[in-house]
């Protein structure tokens, strides 16, 4: 399902679909919350019918697209959220499911990102459809996007916008320093 953007360079992959059963787990947290604390129970008719209608509103406001090059998020209905992340600053898709989220077979995924590890996930989306294939998807992209690393030396990836004089400079940068590791060695 590749399709353009309007950035010329940029192909989506994949749009995520997100689970119906997620709107279930957060009227479910919010009917616990309200049960838990003493104040909340005289307001808890309000809260699940009230809360039928926010957590779609919400789910709806859920996107989350890879493109060739990024992982664009938005949601939020009243406070709106947009992300982009650019694959190759990508360190860890974590995939976190509590007893709650098995109940409702739904699970959320954590992106973390370089120089942000200490300060938590940047972005965490509940209920992707097939969020491990997605969250495979992703690594795989970025992978390409990074370049993996056959016989100590960088895969140059081409796109059909690249200059080949560039990548012929590039593979000649790379083969005078095999040779410069060679005679060091």
């Amino acid at each position: 399902m590749e399709t353009e953007t309007k950035n010329e360079n940029e192909v989506v992959l994949w749009d995520a679909e997100f689970s119906k059963s997620v709107t279930k787990y957060w009227l479910v947290n919010t009917v616990l919350v309200c049960i838990v604390s003493v104040v909340g129970i005289p307001v808890l008719p309000i809260a699940y019918i009230l809360g039928l209608w926010l957590t779609q509103k919400y789910l709806d406001s859920h996107k989350c697209t890879l493109t060739n090059r990024t992982l664009k998020v938005s949601k939020g209905i009243m406070t709106k959220i947009e992300k982009t992340v650019p694959l190759d600053r990508i360190t860890d898709l974590a995939i976190v499911q509590g007893p709650l989220m098995r109940f409702f077979d739904i699970e959320a995924l954590s992106v973390e990102t370089a120089g942000q590890a200490s300060a938590g996930s940047l972005v965490r989306l509940a209920g992707i459809k097939e969020g491990r294939k997605f969250r495979d998807a992703v690594l795989a992209q970025r992978d390409k996007v990074v370049g993996s690393f056959e016989d100590g030396a960088p895969r140059v990836e081409t796109s059909a916008s690249s200059n080949n004089e560039s990548v012929e400079v590039l593979k000649e940068i790379r083969d005078v320093l095999k040779r410069i590791e060679k005679q060091s060695s």
